[in-house]
């Protein structure tokens, strides 16, 4: 769903401050600054920030790595683990995984910053490295088929080619990378940093991606088995939850995926349309990316409900913090139960909520919010076209221990499945234990 200029207005800002808002969330540490954060580790035996990340990335050894000038073996240590450890740097919520995680906390102390260290060593590694740190094995002659260029298939295609298949992916959209590319705050992954990454990726060699291919669509099932040894979807969730209520239809009321989408692919982000009086809907960190940014470009209120409290939030406390800081309004239960306006929103009806023995249930009590701009942030779904004969688990593809669905010689992973949480280093977990998991399977390894 595109945003069109009709639906909404601009021009609050200019350009210069659009671009100073937009400017990289996090200034990347220089190399005394990352040294000295290196100092501050404890190399913890069985450390607990490894338990804490899905991609079980040995960050003690990558810390000590930096602490003794050793950049590339810090950067080879990740991305053995996590090929998009650049990304994860930048956007992983790592207050919740392996910060949080991180005993300093216990001692009443700041956690070191892993996702800072992380980024540091992996984008210096992707700016001096003279070809690719990984070497490919033997050929093996097999072909695989990845449905989908975002995290997962990047990550599966990575390591099935570094085992020596051959490995094609086919993208719908006409650009690489996934949420990374399209659903992920601009200001989190500045400068191009999505694509950047996929051309590393794709430096291993072994790989190549077919664009504007969409399964359901353009190929089918059957096809891939027919043509390749093994097919794998990372299909991401492609679909939004609608809200259910009279006024969804009207002009102004967008999918918040969509709106984080023209932001990210934007030459000119002052030339974007954004409301004056924003209400965001959701309590996930699309929410938030999608509040602050419309408070970035100029909307003059920004109110972002929920129906629950601030306990069930989807979205990290890190992520709520960033929303007010950035003078979002975060208003707690609140139901939307009507969007009202003659062609187009002018305001949202909430119905105030309440746990009554852990149930969510309405008070009766109804506010109105004005409105000339709705964004929808209330989840995303797998759309089906391309994958109906395959067995689901709840809204999800069903899959066995090695990622394999119903259907014999097709695996999944990502977001599509329900290994954890829709993150992105999950998704690259789930790419490259699903990789493993083929070769052993079509080689006959073990």
């Amino acid at each position: 769903m595109a945003l069109r200029p009709a639906e909404s207005v601009g021009g609050f800002l200019t350009r210069e401050q659009i671009e100073r808002n937009f400017a990289d969330l996090h200034p990347p540490l220089g190399c005394a600054q990352a040294e000295i954060e290196a100092e501050r580790c404890l190399y913890c035996y069985d450390a607990p920030c490894i338990v804490a990340c899905p991609t079980s990335i040995d960050i003690p050894t990558f810390i000590r790595q930096i602490r003794t000038q050793n950049l590339q073996g810090s950067a080879e240590t990740i991305l053995d683990s996590n090929i998009l450890g650049g990304t994860c740097g930048r956007a992983c919520p790592t207050e919740v995984l392996c910060e949080g995680a991180c005993v300093l906390n216990a001692r009443g102390e700041e956690p070191v910053k892993i996702g800072a260290l992380q980024r540091h060593a992996v984008e210096t590694l992707m700016a001096e490295a003279n070809g690719h740190p990984f070497t490919r094995a033997p050929s093996t002659g097999k072909r695989f088929a990845v449905v989908g260029a975002g995290p997962a298939g990047l990550a599966f295609a990575h390591r099935a080619a570094l085992l020596g298949h051959l490995v094609t992916i086919y993208e719908a959209k006409p650009k690489p990378g996934g949420l990374n590319e399209y659903g992920l705050a601009a200001y989190k992954m500045a400068e191009d940093f999505a694509q950047k990454e996929v051309e590393f990726v794709l430096g291993v060699g072994g790989i190549s991606i077919e664009y504007g291919v969409a399964l359901g669509h353009d190929m089918s099932l059957e096809q891939l088995r027919a043509d390749h040894d093994a097919v794998f979807l990372g299909l991401g969730l492609g679909g939004v939850r609608r809200l259910g209520v009279p006024g969804e239809e009207l002009r102004g009321v967008v999918d918040a995926i969509a709106f984080i989408e023209a932001v990210r692919q934007a030459a000119d982000k002052s030339t974007l349309p954004v409301g004056r009086e924003v209400v965001v809907i959701g309590g996930g960190n699309t929410a938030i990316d999608a509040a602050v940014q419309a408070k970035r470009l100029g909307a003059r209120n920004v109110t972002l409900a929920y129906r629950r409290g601030e306990a069930q939030m989807g979205a990290t406390e890190w992520e709520r913090d960033l929303a007010r800081l950035n003078g979002v309004a975060i208003r707690l239960w609140a139901a939307p139960v009507a969007v009202e306006g003659d062609g187009r929103v002018e305001r949202v009806v909430f119905e105030t909520t309440e746990l009554v023995d852990g149930k969510l249930r309405g008070t009766g009590e109804m506010v109105a919010i004005p409105a000339d701009m709705v964004l929808k942030a209330i989840g995303q779904v797998l759309i089906p076209p391309g994958i109906e004969a395959l067995a689901f688990n709840g809204d999800k593809l069903a899959v066995d221990a090695d990622y394999q669905t119903s259907l014999p010689g097709v695996f999944a992973g990502g977001d599509c499945i329900a290994t954890g949480e829709d993150l992105t280093v999950q998704a690259v977990e789930d790419g490259k234990r699903a990789a493993h998991a083929v070769d052993r399977l079509i080689m006959k390894r073990g």
